[in-house]
C-alpha cells in the first residue's frame, strides 16, 4: 500500500516526466510516435521510482524503452532540476512499458469475435507480470 507521501511524489514525478519525454521526441526528431506516464511508482524509501510508459505504436515500444534507458541519467538530471525545490534527493528512474491498453484492446476483440474468452478462458495470454 502506498502512503500519502509516495503518491504525491509519484504524481510530481509523473507530470515532470511526461513533458520531458514529450520535449526529448520532439527534439530527436521522431514523428508520429505518442509516450504517456501511465503510472510512477516510489519505493517507500523514495529511492527507485518505476515509470510505466504508454507508447502509441506499440511496435515502437521497445525500441523507444532502449533508447529512453540510454539516456536515463539525463532525463533523470532533467527530471532533479524541474524537481530541486520539492524533492531533497531525486530517486533514481526505471522505465517498463505498460500493456495494460493493448490488453484491453485484444479483449475486446475476444469479445466481437465468434470465440467468447469467458467460456474459453484458454484464448487470452497470461498478463505479464513487471
Amino acid at each position: 500500500m502506498e502512503t500519502n507521501r509516495q503518491k504525491k511524489i509519484g504524481g510530481v514525478l509523473q507530470q515532470d516526466l511526461a513533458e520531458i519525454l514529450q520535449n526529448h521526441l520532439r527534439d530527436s526528431g521522431i514523428k508520429g510516435v505518442l509516450i504517456s506516464v501511465s503510472k510512477v511508482k516510489v519505493t517507500t524509501d523514495l529511492s527507485i521510482a518505476k515509470a510505466y510508459l504508454s507508447v502509441f505504436p506499440s511496435k515502437n515500444a521497445e525500441g523507444i524503452l532502449y533508447d529512453l534507458n540510454e539516456i536515463k541519467y539525463k532525463i533523470k538530471h532533467e527530471l532533479a532540476q524541474r524537481t530541486k525545490n520539492q524533492l531533497r534527493r531525486m530517486p533514481d528512474l526505471d522505465f517498463f512499458i505498460d500493456d495494460s491498453l493493448e490488453y484491453i484492446d485484444k479483449i475486446e476483440k475476444s469479445m466481437k469475435g465468434e470465440d467468447n474468452p469467458i467460456t474459453k478462458p484458454d484464448l487470452l495470454d497470461k498478463r505479464k507480470k513487471s
